[in-house]
Formats: structure tokens, C-alpha cells, sequence
């Protein structure tokens, strides 16, 4: 049974990944490959290394402070924030506005591994050639290059210079890959999260908001495009208001607003599973 999952980008909402993974574990259904973009590439890593949904939850929730934290809830956390947080660097070369490579270092360490090879699940990372305005991806050679493309936000995160390209956010051409594996997998699942816009805002977005906002309304579109050509077998979108991009203080919202979908996506994912083990059977 070859069962395909795709995990799309979108900053801190690509926490909502946690909890669909979470699902799939306990519906017993093991992924044969795994597409992620941005986010999705860094949480794909995890789990196409063995990681099961809840351990990724539990090291999540070491590193990240959310806005109701004080000192009591803080203290446990404080080895995994502080490393977390001396691991990020400011650029001042006009290239980008913060330096991720110790970071993607601590959490290509923590998987343990360093290649796409040692990794148990095989898996495909979007990244965009910033000069052609193609995708570009990964599925070979070491994890570093590739997952720093693939988050690679322009003007937010220095751009990556890699064999001879100069490579951005995957996002911008492909943020949800389930076309990646439709052509080597039975049935393919993706996990989109892209926000539900709040219409009845009417507040001012800095700079920086007004330009990542205007980013996930492209990608939306773009991604509704692919999906009315082509949809997955399943195809999940968590209902995500009033969370930028880059808003990693509401990492509990994400989850708490990730929950309700879970139930119906449970209900999906059993479906194919009865299905694809029929078919395995010669029953349909």
C-alpha cells in the first residue's frame, strides 16, 4: 500500500502538521513518502526520519514560548528555548533579515541525520530558483541545503547560495507538493495550512504583515488552482484565523485551532485505509 503525504508551508501555522500526524499514527497508517515545503519540509524531516506525531509534539513544546507562559511555566522549558534561541542570527547584509543556519543545524542534529539517505521514509523538498522562478527538489544529498531553501522566506530569511543557484522559499512555487507523489504513490494525502481569512478585520498590517499576508493569499490561490486540476485522495485544511506567518507566540493557537478538524480527517483516513487494504486483498 503506497500512501503519499504532503505537508504544505505556512511559518508557525505548519504546527497544525503535528496533530494530523498525530491522527495518521493512530489510524496505523504509515506513509511510504512524504513532500514538504517550508515548514512542512522541517516537520516532513522529522517524521520521514521516525519520529512518531507526538514525539515531535513533545520536543515542539520544549522549544517554544506562547503568550500565557510565566516563570513557573517557562523554567522547564528554559535549556530548549535558550538553545533554540541562541541558534537564530541577525543578518545585516540587506540579503535577509535573520541567519537560520543554527537552527536548521540543532534540528537536523536532533533527527539524527544528515542526509535525505539515512532517512527511514523517503522524502521530496520544494525549494524556488530565485532567477528562473522554478521549483526546485530535493530528495538526495544532505538535509541542510535543502530545508534551508525550503524556508528560505524572501526578505525575511537570507536566500541560499547552492550549486550555483541562489534559492528561496519553496512556497512561492509549490507549497502544497502532493503532485510530487501522485505519480509513485496509490493514494496521497495533504495537509494544507494556508489561514482562513478573517474578513471582519479591519486592522492595519505593518509592513512586514501587509507583505507575508498578501504571500499566503498568492499561495492560496495558486494551491485552489492545483486542487480543482488535480485534488489529492485526501485533501485536509485546518481552520487557521488571526495567526501571521511568523507569530510563533500563538504555537498553542495553532494546535487548539488544529483540534476540531482532526475528528472528520480520522473518519478520511480510515476510509482509505479499509480501501487500500481491500485492494491489497484483490477485494476491489
Amino acid at each position: 500500500m503506497s500512501i503519499g503525504l504532503a505537508l504544505g508551508g505556512g511559518g508557525v501555522r505548519g504546527l497544525a502538521h503535528i496533530p494530523a500526524l498525530e491522527t495518521i499514527d493512530a489510524c496505523g497508517i504509515q506513509p511510504t513518502h512524504i513532500a514538504g515545503t517550508s515548514m512542512g519540509a522541517i516537520i516532513g524531516a522529522f517524521y520521514a526520519s521516525g519520529w512518531s506525531g507526538s514525539r515531535i509534539r513533545t520536543f515542539m513544546e520544549q522549544h517554544i514560548i506562547e503568550r500565557d507562559d510565566n516563570w513557573k511555566t517557562l523554567y522547564p522549558k528554559r535549556r530548549g528555548i535558550f538553545r533554540w534561541i541562541s541558534a537564530v542570527g541577525i543578518s545585516f547584509k540587506g540579503q535577509g533579515l535573520v541567519k537560520i543556519d543554527g537552527l536548521l543545524k540543532y534540528l537536523i542534529e536532533s533527527i539524527e541525520a544528515d542526509t535525505f539517505e539515512e532517512l527511514a521514509i523517503p522524502l521530496k523538498v520544494v525549494a524556488t530558483d530565485f532567477h528562473s522562478g522554478q521549483p526546485v527538489i530535493f530528495e538526495s544529498g544532505p538535509l541542510f541545503p535543502a530545508l534551508k531553501a525550503s524556508v528560505s522566506i524572501p526578505g525575511v530569511f537570507m536566500p541560499v547560495q547552492h550549486e550555483g543557484r541562489i534559492l528561496v522559499d519553496g512556497g512561492v512555487t509549490n507549497n502544497l507538493p502532493y503532485d510530487l507523489l501522485t505519480e509513485i504513490c496509490k493514494s496521497t494525502i495533504a495537509v494544507d495550512v494556508i489561514p482562513t481569512p478573517n474578513e471582519s478585520c479591519n486592522d492595519i498590517p505593518n509592513m512586514m504583515d501587509a507583505t507575508l499576508g498578501m504571500l499566503d493569499r498568492m499561495i492560496a490561490q495558486f494551491v485552489e488552482i492545483k486542487l480543482a486540476e488535480k485534488p489529492p485522495t485526501i485533501y485536509l485544511r485546518p481552520r487557521l484565523t488571526d495567526i501571521r506567518m511568523l507569530d510563533f507566540l500563538k504555537a498553542g493557537e495553532v494546535l487548539k485551532q488544529a483540534a476540531p478538524a482532526m475528528e472528520d480527517f480520522h473518519k478520511q483516513l480510515k476510509s482509505i485505509s479499509s480501501r487500500e487494504g481491500a485492494r491489497s486483498l484483490g477485494i476491489v
